[in-house]
C-alpha cells in the first residue's frame, strides 16, 4: 500500500475542524517534529484565504509550531499570483518546512493552481519535497480532497453520481496523490451521505480502497497504516470482493465490505486488521453472530432517506446491534412536479451481516462510540412509484388499524 516515494505522514481532515480540536491540531504539529517545527500553510483553497489562514496558523502555533502563510491563494488581494508561486525564495522556504497545510475551500482553485494542466509547478514540486523528507502534509475539505491520485471535484450531488453523472474534469479530476495510488479519499463524508458518490467512483476509476472522513474528525495516514482522531470518525470502503451485473443499465454492487472507526482507533489497510481503541477493548466485543448474542434494541427501522445527515453510521450501527440481520434504506429525490430524467430511479442500500462481523461501543470518553467492522452492503437499483404518495380524502375507502389494548 505505501507509495515508496512518499514517507511522510498524511493528515486526512473530513472539514469543519473545530478551533478546540486539540487532539487534531496537536498530532499535526507532532508529526512534523513538535514544538518549533515549521509548518507552511497554503489557504489556496479558501474564498477568504487571509481569515481563514490566519486561523489556521493560530490554531498551530498555540501547539507549539512555527507556522507561516504561503500567500498562494486566486482570491488572496493584493498578490501577484504567478510572481509568488515562482517566488525562488518562498520555493525553498516550503520545501525547508516539517510540515505543509491545505486549508478547505475549493478543490479546483489548488489543482488549478499548484498542478495546472496536470504538471506539477516548482511549489508543488517542494511540497512533495516535504513528503519525501518524512514531513506531515495535512489537509482540511478541500485540502483532503487533492490528497488521492484522483479526486471529486464538484460532485455535490449524490444521487446524480448514482445515477452514472460522471465527467472528468467535472465531477472528478486530478489530485496531488500523496496516499497509495490504491486509495480514494472523501471528506464531510457522513454529514452529507457521500456513501453515494464514493461507491460509484471506485466502480469507475478502479479503486478497490475508499476512505470517507467525516467533519471535525482526522485520519492520519502513515504507509497502510490509518489511525483516527477528533470528535467523529471515518469509513473504510472496500471492493476488492464486490461484484456488479453489468447486464443492468445504472449502477449496482453487491457484497461491498464497510467498517467504522472513530477516535483512538487502527486499521492496516494491507492487512484488513482493525485495533480499537483502548477504552473500548475494555468493553465486551459485540458479535452478533456469536451464540448468546443479546440485540440492544428490538425496533425496525427503514431509513427513507440513507444518504440523510448521520443515516448511514445510525444504519451501521443498528446492523450491529439490533435483532436483525439487515438494514435497509433509500436514496432517492421526488421530482416535486417538475419533469427529471430518471427521476424515478432511485436505489436502496441493503446493509447486511456477515462473516466477521463485530464491533465494540463504549461511552468512557462521555460520548457514545463505536466501532463496527466488517459490515456488507448491497446497492440496488429500484424504480421508485411517481407520485410516491397520494393525500387522503374523505371520499376515499380506508381502514384505521385497530390498536390493541391491554
Amino acid at each position: 500500500m505505501h507509495s515508496p516515494d512518499q514517507p511522510g505522514t498524511v493528515i486526512v481532515i473530513g472539514g469543519a475542524l473545530k478551533a478546540d480540536s486539540q487532539a487534531v491540531w496537536q498530532r499535526i504539529v507532532d508529526e512534523a517534529g513538535g514544538p518549533g517545527s515549521r509548518i507552511a500553510v497554503f489557504p489556496t483553497a479558501a474564498y477568504e484565504p487571509a481569515r481563514v489562514a490566519a486561523q489556521i496558523v493560530a490554531s498551530l502555533n498555540r501547539c507549539g509550531a512555527q507556522a507561516d502563510v504561503v500567500p498562494i491563494a486566486p482570491h488572496l488581494a493584493g498578490v501577484d499570483l504567478h510572481a509568488t508561486l515562482n517566488d525562488p525564495a518562498l520555493i525553498a522556504r516550503v520545501a525547508a518546512s516539517r510540515g505543509v497545510f491545505f486549508s478547505g475551500g475549493a478543490q479546483e482553485y489548488l489543482v488549478d493552481t499548484l498542478q495546472p494542466d496536470g504538471r506539477d509547478t516548482p511549489m508543488l514540486a517542494a511540497i512533495r519535497k516535504v513528503a519525501q523528507a518524512g514531513g506531515v502534509i495535512a489537509g482540511t475539505s478541500a485540502g483532503a480532497a487533492v490528497m488521492s491520485r484522483v479526486m471529486f471535484r464538484d460532485a455535490m450531488d449524490n444521487l446524480a453520481v448514482l445515477r452514472g453523472q460522471w465527467r472528468a474534469g467535472q465531477e472528478y479530476d486530478r489530485g496531488f496523490g500523496f496516499v497509495s495510488p490504491q486509495l480514494l479519499v472523501d471528506q464531510h463524508f457522513l454529514k452529507r451521505g457521500r456513501i453515494g458518490r464514493m461507491l460509484p467512483a471506485m466502480r469507475a476509476l478502479g479503486y478497490p480502497l475508499g476512505l470517507g472522513v467525516d467533519e471535525n474528525a482526522a485520519v492520519v495516514i502513515r504507509g497502510s497504516l490509518l489511525e483516527v482522531i477528533g470528535g467523529s470518525g471515518a469509513v473504510v470502503v472496500d471492493l476488492r470482493e464486490a461484484v456488479h451485473d453489468a447486464a443492468l443499465p445504472v449502477f449496482n454492487l453487491r457484497g461491498a465490505r464497510l467498517s467504522y472507526l472513530d477516535h483512538g482507533d487502527r486499521h492496516d489497510l494491507a492487512t484488513g486488521h482493525t485495533t480499537p481503541a483502548e477504552h473500548k477493548r475494555r468493553e465486551p466485543r459485540i458479535e452478533p453472530g456469536a451464540a448468546g448474542f443479546e440485540p440492544a434494541t428490538r425496533s425496525e427501522r427503514y431509513f427513507l432517506d440513507i444518504l440523510g445527515e448521520g443515516c448511514f453510521l445510525a444504519a451501521m450501527v443498528q446492523l450491529l446491534q439490533g435483532a436483525f440481520d439487515e438494514v435497509k434504506g433509500l436514496a432517492f429525490r421526488a421530482r416535486l412536479g417538475r419533469a427529471e430524467e430518471a427521476g424515478d430511479i432511485g436505489f436502496e442500500f441493503r446493509l447486511h451481516r456477515g462473516p466477521g462481523l463485530a464491533g465494540w461501543h463504549s461511552a468512557a470518553r462521555g460520548c457514545e462510540e463505536y466501532t463496527v467492522v466488517g459490515a456488507r452492503l448491497d446497492v440496488i437499483p429500484v424504480r421508485v412509484a411517481e407520485p410516491l404518495f397520494t393525500p387522503l380524502t374523505a371520499e376515499q375507502p380506508h381502514v384505521v388499524p385497530s390498536v390493541a389494548r391491554s
